[in-house]
């Protein structure tokens, strides 16, 4: 009888664990704080133009002049390292004002702003969930065949 009740024990702990899991598969989602400052704010004002060619659409960066006056400035932006590539340690990443583990497509209001960061020469930043900050020079790419993002982060660095 005891023995029988164990094992029901453990059969009800183990199923309780595995319903757990299927609920959230990640583990504990960090907390969702937007790490916005001013300079997010301005990068949040990117826009686009919308035209069609041959059946596409086709869209264009809009940079407002809010945003043209930052161009080649020094910034400081905290964010949430996104990987392009896997590894730990990485040369380029997107930094967002959510963490990776919130789904950046999904809930209310639009994607959250994210900029890629080409790191310093010979710098690199280990992965981790946790807010970083860095600091570079903004650069507004209106050919994103010269990298992915619209805008991005040159010669950065952790600080």
């Amino acid at each position: 009888m005891i023995k029988q009740l164990i094992v029901t024990a453990f059969i009800s702990l183990g199923l309780h664990h595995a319903n757990a899991q299927q609920d959230n598969p990640f583990g504990e989602v960090p907390d969702h704080t937007p790490m916005m400052n001013e300079t997010w704010e301005t990068i949040n004002k990117l826009m686009y133009k919308v035209t069609y060619k041959d059946n596409q659409t086709v869209y264009t960066p809009h940079f407002p002049d809010e945003l043209k006056a930052i161009d080649k400035k020094t910034v400081t932006l905290p964010g949430y390292l996104v990987p392009m590539t896997g590894g730990r340690d990485h040369e380029t990443f997107m930094l967002s004002v959510l963490p990776i583990m919130q789904c950046m497509f999904c809930g209310q209001g639009d994607v959250p702003p994210m900029v890629e960061i080409f790191m310093k020469k010979g710098k690199k930043i280990r992965f981790t969930e946790e807010p970083i900050k860095i600091k570079g020079t903004v650069r507004l790419n209106a050919n994103t065949q010269e990298g992915n993002s619209e805008i991005q982060i040159l010669d950065a660095e952790a600080i």
